[in-house]
């Protein structure tokens, strides 16, 4: 019994019951109505993401910005050079806890504003931060949303329904920072997109392929258990009006990474017709997946899939990847770590270096200077 006590200590596991992804706690006081609970008994809470252009701009092929500065707004052509913008947002960061600007002295020694004892409330109220936590409404409370609703119109509005935490296998009902690194660069590029047909692997809530079927042609927006899934068709259909002007099409769809062909069983829910995957094979020319690199053992399978399904392409296909680097502190390594990561490099180096005499994979970066198009804090890690 000591021995295995013993061994035990050499070998200790950690766990973890529940993965919060902290989008939400980048929007200060920001109003979360819970809908419904799931099949599974998880809240559900519907959230409004702010986008910085709207439907009339996107079929006018305009690029609208929307800039906050001093209380007001601004719209400039996306054509216009961001660095000012990056480098107003980075002065607006540069303040202290206070929220007041920071200063320094004659020696250049930082001075520090402090609140006046004696101050009135009105004065402790402008200088207080603002409370960075999501106020859940419960169902029944949805007049609640009227000013909001009354103040953003649906055109630059993303509605999406979500949990905001879960156990690690169901992350993907949850919204992840590098699905709107990814909208982002679909809204950047819109014209490469415009009438393609496109594949996302691990959808998710659906929100990249919300936002990529405004301009593309048809999207298959895949992912696996019926739950998630019922949930990314109830956001599509909460946004259909976005897609309406570019006449995009979302079709939901079960693709599992662990399994080698398409379901196609008529009984099973998000299940696959064969004109539809002749459809994917035939004209898909985008394959999109946005933080789906968190487990060794799914990245494997991700990219046996991507594998086979680029084999089976007619033409030729661009795959477009975006996640986020998490940096996690191992007793193993007794340093700071970001082994997901490493595992998804060392696997796409070897899908590059891959000698296939049909196939071949070329690795391209894409730098991130490119427009903000919603309101999202784009972190150094992503």
């Amino acid at each position: 019994m000591v021995d295995a006590a013993e061994e035990e200590m050499d070998n200790p596991t950690f766990r973890s019951d529940t993965v919060l992804s902290d989008v939400h706690l980048h929007c200060p006081s920001k109003r979360h109505l819970m809908v419904r609970l799931n099949a599974v008994g998880q809240p559900v809470f519907l959230s409004h993401f702010k986008l910085l252009w709207s439907t009339e701009d996107l079929a006018s092929g305009k690029h609208v910005r929307e800039v906050t500065t001093g209380g007001e707004h601004q719209h400039r052509s996306g054509d216009e050079l961001c660095d000012k913008d990056r480098s107003n947002i980075k002065k607006e960061g540069e303040l202290n806890s206070e929220g007041v600007e920071a200063l320094l002295d004659d020696d250049g020694d930082l001075e520090v504003v402090r609140r006046p004892r004696s101050a009135s409330d009105l004065e402790a109220e402008d200088l207080l931060r603002d409370i960075v936590c999501p106020v859940i409404l419960m169902k029944g409370k949805e007049d609640a949303f009227e000013d909001e609703e009354q103040e953003c119109s649906c055109r630059d509005v993303v509605k999406i329904e979500h949990t905001m935490a879960t156990p690690l296998e169901d992350v993907g009902k949850q919204v992840w920072r590098a699905a709107f690194l990814l909208a982002d660069y679909i809204l950047f590029k819109r014209d490469t997109f415009r009438c393609c047909s496109v594949l996302e692997l691990g959808g998710g809530t659906g929100i990249t392929s919300i936002v990529m079927g405004t301009v593309a042609r048809r999207v298959y927006c895949t992912d696996v258990g019926e739950d998630l899934l019922a949930m990314c068709e109830q956001n599509v259909a909460l946004n259909k009006h976005l897609m309406e002007p570019g006449g995009g099409e979302i079709k939901v769809k079960e693709l599992d990474w662990l399994k080698d062909e398409f379901c196609t069983d008529p009984e099973a829910p998000y299940s696959w017709s064969e004109e539809e995957i002749a459809d994917l094979l035939d004209h898909c020319s985008v394959i999109m997946a946005a933080d789906v690199f968190y487990d060794d053992d799914l990245t494997d399978a991700l990219f046996r899939t991507l594998y086979r399904i680029t084999h089976n392409l007619r033409n030729s296909c661009t795959v477009y990847l975006a996640l986020e680097k998490r940096l996690n502190f191992t007793l193993r390594h007794m340093d700071i770590t970001c082994e997901a990561y490493s595992h998804f490099r060392n696997t796409l180096n070897d899908l590059e270096n891959l000698q296939d005499e049909k196939m071949k994979y070329t690795v391209e970066p894409i730098k991130l200077d490119f427009c903000q198009f919603l309101v999202y804090e784009r972190i150094e890690q992503l």
